[in-house]
């Protein structure tokens, strides 16, 4: 039985791993002729004022966030992903990896290309990964990016090769 991919989920930090992983996602895209849809999660701001009132989230600073995270994702979008492919942007509020979770199961898609960042030691024990959580959680086969990604070559790489 073939293996038919409609719906690619592509989380998105703006940072260049996820970047490298989003085009990684539009070739596979192509393949498939499947649709992309980028998923970013902006985490509220909470501050604790003192002890008295515990901790609040402050409004303004996160609509604040959300409308220059929504102009960064549709310039992406549009940057990076040819015309004569289906796009979807969807902006998130939580926990990335719940949040990507969540948009895989109402979006209905059919895999998620994500990239991880490598951090280990200390920062991953603290911290552990956004990556590794969605894989363990995922409604949907993953796929994970690391750097380099073999028998992938970006643009700019292909340019210093052809020097």
């Amino acid at each position: 039985m073939p293996i038919e991919i409609k719906k690619i989920l592509v989380p998105i930090d703006f940072s260049d791993y996820s970047k490298n992983a989003l085009k990684y996602a539009t070739n596979f895209s192509r393949q498939f002729n499947a649709e992309i849809i980028l998923v970013y999660v902006v985490e509220p701001v909470i501050y604790p004022p003192d002890f008295s009132m515990g901790q609040i989230a402050l409004p303004s600073v996160n609509i604040e966030w959300d409308t220059k995270a929504r102009e960064e994702l549709d310039k992406l979008a549009n940057s990076e992903i040819a015309e004569n492919i289906n796009v979807k942007t969807v902006l998130r509020t939580g926990k990335p990896f719940l949040e990507i979770i969540e948009t895989a199961s109402e979006e209905n898609v059919d895999l998620i290309i994500i990239a991880t960042h490598g951090h280990s030691g200390v920062e991953h024990i603290l911290f552990g990964s956004t990556a590794e959580k969605v894989v363990r959680k995922a409604p949907c086969p993953v796929l994970t990016l690391r750097e380099p990604i073999k028998g992938f070559m970006f643009k700019e790489e292909m340019r210093k090769e052809n020097d």
